[in-house]
């Protein structure tokens, strides 16, 4: 079977999404796929003035085959399949696993040309399923556990990092307590490296190393302070995935949703700070003062990330749904991090 796998991140490389052009590269190396990755372009202005949301891309080469799995950031990025001249007569299936689906105005008409694509969340399903008349699956976003698990113990010398997006108060707040010469925490904060270009993967790395010795991250849901027209979600999305996987303390404001219920299930798996940003620091130094008995929570984290929200417990998924064969390589790799988790038991 002839599998391609298209997604953005190759060509257009971002700090934001690279927890998600992981699960487009690691579909290409199970599947030992043809990787496909359109450069964007503007595009006519009238275009860009009548739909904002469709992006416009060079031509790609490719000679197709039976099945093409499109990995979306957003749901404007089924439309790359325009990159392709006769997308629809090059291959036997389109599927497409878009992840911010709430974003339900960024959908295009490309839509309506996959055999079946996945959402994030359940409430997503409804709106593209009756829009384009396609099948709609809910599927969770992942993370690559078995990339960067810690395999060791590490001395957490960073009190507390918020990598990403921090509501201003919250930001104002905790610089103005933990950056002075007085006190003795570390706040780190964003920014933190480059936002795109190439060395976005290189610093994937930087960023679990700064996550792995932190004691406390910070992940407050979208609706805490919202800034600027960006929709809003109740979404759980990289930030908290990786900070889990890390053995971080999760603290915030957790999202208040069914996925945040179902993905984030076990005992103390994020601890939720007040509304008001002063009240917030003196418990953020409570929990400072409890490290060597967050322990245990830390291997929980770890354990549960392992057992439940690894990527490629995602591609089985996607396996099953679009009638996939679950390539050898793939179990291999689900049995390390079986083995893997045991050791966090």
């Amino acid at each position: 079977m002839k599998i391609s796998v298209l997604y953005a991140g190759l060509a257009s490389p971002h700090a934001g999404w690279v927890a998600i052009d992981e699960l487009a590269e690691l579909l290409a190396h199970y599947f030992e796929a043809e990787v496909l990755s359109p450069k964007p372009t503007p595009g006519p202005w009238l275009n860009r003035v009548m739909r904002p949301h469709q992006a416009h891309f060079e031509p790609l080469q490719t000679r197709g085959g039976d099945v093409l799995i499109v990995v979306a950031r957003g749901p404007g990025d089924l439309g790359m399949i325009n990159a392709i001249p006769d997308c629809r007569k090059k291959f036997g299936k389109i599927y497409g696993f878009v992840t911010d689906s709430y974003f339900q105005a960024g959908f295009v008409k490309e839509t309506a040309f996959f055999d079946a694509i996945t959402v994030t969340a359940h409430e997503d399903v409804d709106l593209p399923k009756s829009r384009y008349g396609i099948p709609v699956h809910q599927l969770y976003q992942g993370a690559d556990c078995l990339a960067w698990v810690p395999r060791q113990p590490m001395a957490r010398e960073i009190d507390m990092i918020g990598f990403g997006r921090t509501p201003p108060s919250y930001q104002t707040c905790f610089s103005q307590r933990f950056h002075p010469a007085s006190s003795p925490y570390l706040y780190l904060h964003s920014p933190l490296g480059n936002l795109s270009g190439p060395s976005v993967q290189l610093e994937r790395g930087m960023l679990f190393k700064l996550l792995q010795r932190t004691r406390i991250s910070l992940a407050f849901h979208l609706y805490v302070e919202p800034q600027g027209d960006r929709p809003r979600s109740m979404m759980v999305t990289s930030r908290w995935l990786e900070s889990l996987l890390s053995g971080c303390i999760v603290a915030g404001r957790r999202p208040v949703s069914r996925m945040a219920d179902e993905m984030l299930f076990w005992p103390q798996a994020t601890l939720e700070l007040s509304t008001d940003p002063q009240t917030a620091s003196d418990e953020l130094v409570s929990l400072l003062s409890r490290n060597e008995t967050l322990a245990e929570q830390r291997r929980i984290n770890i354990f549960n990330m392992l057992a439940h929200h690894d990527w490629r417990y995602r591609i089985t998924a996607l396996c099953s749904l679009f009638n996939l064969p679950v390539p050898p390589s793939l179990q291999d790799d689900i049995a390390r991090l079986q083995a893997l988790g045991a050791a966090f038991a």
